[in-house]
């Protein structure tokens, strides 16, 4: 695997990096590429999160914490220079195995310092029974897409204030019960972040790729869907109908239907699922279909879970048919 380096070590945007990604991804033949970055104090929500439902902005305005949506599914990140961000592209493009090749690489470098790390979940890292890495995932046609958290150190009063209520009382209990659940690096090395940075770049890569000052040129052109309002803030469709559940082993779903006369004018689809396949052409087949169950299983394919990770069928008609 090669890790991929800029020609100078300017800290930028969050969605430079994201833009990267993709970058790397459409422009660059290697099979597996991998690089680290970090940003100062941002909160990034997946594609399918209205801001407003999951971001703080009172909070985030008011202490300078910048506001990013990327293309991958999954919930709510707060990043800062404390901490450190993965990149992982790779030629693969089953998510399964992706992920579980990525997460074991990594766990497996963890271990090599003296790190009791282990993989858990759909998404995260752990160290005992504290989450040190949660990743997202997404696909573009021949490539897949792994980025996620490495929690060095971080501001925890940001971190959570960022993404819930300011009441003081709310604030102090949130930093105590989200410090009793995560786990920070410094707390299990002594190394630096710095020197732990050097440490998986030489233990995961075997190369390097230095980009050149036109391939910036050309992430920054990428940069500008990140940093326009539509990718941003969405654009929203109206709605006469919200229905809110949590599928188990899927995440937070809630559905946004525009209905008359019975019928689905359009859908949308909000959540901290995982995407694994293309969710446009599944929300296009329920147009002009009249919301009740039989419609519902004629109009949709027999299988949800190559489009979201674990999602069944039943289970997504139960949450457009909720009362």
């Amino acid at each position: 695997m090669k890790y991929v380096a800029l020609p100078t070590d300017d800290v930028r945007r969050l969605s430079f990096y994201l833009a990267m990604e993709e970058y790397v991804a459409r422009r660059l033949s290697e099979p597996d590429c991998f690089f680290m970055w970090q940003v100062k104090p941002s909160v990034i929500f997946g594609r399918n999160q209205l801001i407003e439902n999951e971001v703080n902005l009172e909070f985030c305005r008011k202490h300078g914490i910048e506001t990013y949506r990327r293309k991958s599914g999954g919930g709510c990140v707060y990043a800062d220079m404390k901490n450190i961000m993965f990149s992982y592209i790779t030629s693969e493009e089953n998510v399964g195995f992706t992920f579980n090749r990525y997460i074991g690489m990594v766990v497996l470098v963890l271990r090599k310092l003296g790190i009791e790390a282990t993989a858990s979940g759909r998404n995260d890292i752990m160290i005992g029974d504290r989450k040190v890495s949660g990743n997202a995932f997404y696909h573009i046609p021949g490539r897949s897409i792994v980025h996620g958290t490495m929690l060095y150190d971080t501001d925890m009063i940001n971190m959570v204030g960022s993404i819930t209520p300011t009441d003081g009382k709310l604030l102090s209990k949130g930093v105590q019960s989200v410090r009793q659940r995560v786990a920070l690096l410094k707390d299990h090395t002594i190394i630096s972040i710095g020197e732990f940075k050097q440490f998986v770049r030489e233990n995961l890569c075997d190369g390097e790729i230095l980009l050149t000052a036109e391939d910036v040129k050309g992430i920054e052109e990428m940069e500008r869907e990140y940093l326009s309002d539509e990718f941003i803030y969405g654009n929203n469709p109206r709605y006469t109908l919200v229905r809110k559940q949590r599928v188990e082993g899927v995440g937070d779903m809630e559905a946004r239907i525009e209905l008359k006369n019975g019928v689905i004018r359009s859908l949308n689809l909000m959540g901290d699922y995982f995407l694994v396949g293309e969710i446009d052409a599944v929300l296009a087949s329920l147009k002009g279909v009249t919301l009740e169950k039989e419609a519902l299983e004629r109009a949709l394919p027999a299988r949800l879970d190559n489009v979201i990770l674990n999602l069944k069928k039943e289970d997504f008609i139960n949450l457009l048919l909720l009362q």
